[in-house]
């Protein structure tokens, strides 16, 4: 068998899970890096090495001249807001700005709170959703670009947002095809994009094309953790309760183990496509494949 192939990741940690969601689950780091594993493609002969950064606390990032070494930057979600005008958030975007213009050739992958601070690295505005939160399992209605892509005609994708960047941000970039949606739901228009590298066959949408990948939805996030921290943010209020309950429903937060008869349990444990579609679609854009 030829040497493993090993992909560097550099995952830029933009929050924190706490109280009982960290105990079960630990941090963004574990979560990320468990995804990344969970979702390699079998027999791929690749691994995997995940170096972190705390851009919140500690404002750490890769250094200059170590990052042509990474494959991807990723980044993570957050609690924060990616339109407040805070040091650490402005230093991330500025520093997206420069990977993606003088490191080409490594990708960047940017979810939910990183979607937003990705959006915009490139021009767009993030701004609040008019209180309209996105939680729980939601249906993505897949562009045909995103239906060919992931090869479904809708997307299942866990949610925890009530902030997006607007289509109409980003009506530049779209226009002139530099950016392309993925999908929309009726509460965000704008669910992720893609920027492929240039090419003289623009037809060509191979998924190694791709430079900059992002989703507004958590293909990380598992029921546990998206359970743990809709009952957190309920309890302080941040969540109000008609959001909770539509995804609790009447009895889904009846205990923790999954009941064999759904009904009334809302959308809670709905299944999601983040490990078995997005996760395999993230490691084929950086040339994994099952071998």
């Amino acid at each position: 068998m030829s040497t493993p192939r090993t992909i560097r990741v550099a995952l830029l940690i933009c929050g924190q899970l706490s109280g009982l969601v960290y105990v079960a689950n630990g941090g963004y780091y574990d979560v990320y890096r468990r995804f990344l594993i969970n979702s390699l493609p079998p027999n791929a002969n690749t691994t995997v090495e995940v170096d972190g950064f705390d851009v919140v606390n500690d404002m750490k990032y890769p250094e200059e001249e170590r990052i042509s070494e990474y494959d991807v930057v990723m980044l993570t979600g957050s609690a924060a807001s990616a339109y407040e005008n805070l040091e650490w958030i402005n230093r991330l975007v500025t520093f997206v700005q420069h990977v993606a213009n003088d490191h080409p050739k490594v990708k960047i992958y940017g979810i939910c709170f990183g979607h937003q601070i990705v959006g915009r690295a490139l021009g767009g505005k993030c701004v609040p959703n008019s209180g309209r939160w996105e939680i729980g399992p939601t249906t993505i209605q897949l562009t045909d670009l995103g239906k060919s892509m992931f090869g479904v005609d809708r997307l299942d994708i866990q949610q925890m947002h009530r902030d997006h960047v607007p289509l109409e941000s980003l009506s530049g970039p779209f226009s002139s095809k530099e950016l392309h949606l993925l999908g929309s739901t009726s509460i965000s228009d704008n669910q992720g994009f893609v920027k492929y590298y240039p090419s003289e066959n623009q037809d060509s949408n191979s998924l190694e094309r791709i430079h900059i990948i992002t989703l507004q939805g958590h293909p990380e996030f598992t029921e546990s953790i998206v359970t743990g921290i809709i009952r957190q943010r309920s309890a302080s209020g941040v969540i109000d309760a008609a959001a909770a309950q539509g995804y609790f429903g009447e009895k889904g937060d009846q205990g923790d183990a999954e009941p064999q008869n759904k009904e009334g349990t809302g959308r809670r444990w709905w299944k999601d496509d983040g490990v078995s579609i997005i996760g395999s679609v993230f490691w084929k854009i950086l040339g994994v494949v099952s071998t």
